[in-house]
């Protein structure tokens, strides 16, 4: 058992705290992780506020990089040194998704079985949930030794630790669940982290045009800087319209894009990439809904006549064994600019702060580096 400093959602809406929490020694299946960076993600703010579950106290952080500390019995994938990605797919091998060969369908990932919790004051020995099963706002965290991915060493933490999640959700929306490739035309909705690096997947394919959409023209900016070859500011003009005129100067008779990427999470943006697809184009949907949302009413007629593909992306529909590495190499050959990503980098007493920062659209990710 060891203590280590760590942050924490201790009630709904309620400001984070750093507090001293419990890291039991590893079991069965387990690593302890030391932890180098975590990227301060949305889906931390959506813990803070409620919005995924009650299972208060939360610890936060899970898109990180660090050094395996030691591992528990029956463990060979990774080893004391490793340098890794943590990552929420730890594919199970077992489930039917695993057994017909699409692991990155897992419908039974694994995290680590022991929780840590937290060391001092009243609620001393409370039980943690670590957000996404990771837990990466503190100085070491116990996971499941299947959320290790094994990288380069020489590659900084604080950029790829982003892969954890919100890059690697935008990328994989691209390149996995879109299949975007040389020939295709793509237009992205919402320019946050997670839309922005679905426009530099697009870019990293060859992809073109690819087209930025969003209310805020600095994102707008920053969705150029990472590969956008048109940029449409939809609180001036018809998104569907602008979309639709673009992907027709390059492809004679295209109505709409051939995959438009939904990062907003809103269905009346959503409705936006359902009519700004070309004919049997392909929507997805990687923007979070919130549980009330509903989808938007669509004349049955149009979602048979227009064909094509409806599709949400979990996680960029990645499979972190395979995916990872090969990101990382493409990063270290400076043609993917995860380095881009990080707007700032803070310490631990900062996430608070840097949520509010992220909620505002300031910032593309802070990253804490401990």
């Amino acid at each position: 058992m060891q203590q280590v400093q760590a942050v924490i959602a201790r009630t709904k809406g309620s400001p984070v705290e750093v507090v001293t929490i419990n890291v039991p020694d590893p079991g069965p299946g387990e690593a302890l992780v030391k932890v180098q960076a975590c990227g301060v993600c949305h889906t931390d703010l959506h813990y803070r506020e409620g919005g995924i579950g009650e299972d208060f106290p939360y610890l936060l952080g899970h898109e990180a990089a660090g050094v395996v500390e030691s591992v528990g019995d029956g463990v060979t994938d990774v080893a004391p040194g490793d340098y890794v990605i943590l990552n929420w797919r730890a594919v199970c091998g077992e489930c039917r998704a695993c057994r017909r060969g699409q692991p990155q369908y897992c419908f039974n990932t694994h995290n680590a079985k022991q929780r840590m919790t937290l060391a001092d004051g009243p609620d001393a020995g409370t039980e943690l949930s670590p957000a996404l099963g990771i837990g990466a706002f503190a100085e070491k965290t116990l996971v499941a030794a299947g959320q290790c991915t094994k990288v380069d060493p020489s590659a900084r933490p604080a950029a790829v630790g982003l892969l954890g999640c919100g890059v690697m959700a935008g990328i994989g929306a691209a390149i996995n669940t879109g299949a975007v490739t040389r020939g295709r035309s793509v237009a992205v909705i919402g320019c946050g982290g997670v839309g922005v690096a679905a426009i530099a997947g697009s870019a990293l394919v060859g992809a073109n045009p690819i087209i930025a959409v969003d209310i805020d023209a600095q994102k707008l900016r920053t969705a150029t800087r990472m590969g956008a070859t048109h940029t449409v500011d939809s609180s001036q003009v018809d998104p569907v319209a602008e979309i639709k005129r673009i992907s027709a100067e390059f492809y004679e008779g295209a109505d709409g894009a051939d995959v438009v990427i939904e990062a907003v999470g809103r269905p009346e943006t959503w409705k936006q990439a359902f009519y700004a697809r070309d004919l049997a184009g392909t929507v997805v949907l990687v923007g979070v809904p919130t549980p009330d949302m509903k989808v938007p009413d669509l004349p049955l007629i149009d979602v048979f006549g227009r064909g094509g593909a409806l599709k949400s992306s979990w996680y960029g529909d990645c499979l972190p064994s395979r995916d990872f590495p090969m990101l990382i190499d493409l990063y270290l050959q400076g043609r993917l600019p995860l380095d881009a990503f990080v707007s700032e980098t803070i310490d631990l007493d900062a996430v608070e702060e840097a949520l509010d920062r992220m909620h505002s659209g300031d910032v593309l990710r802070s990253v804490v580096v401990l």
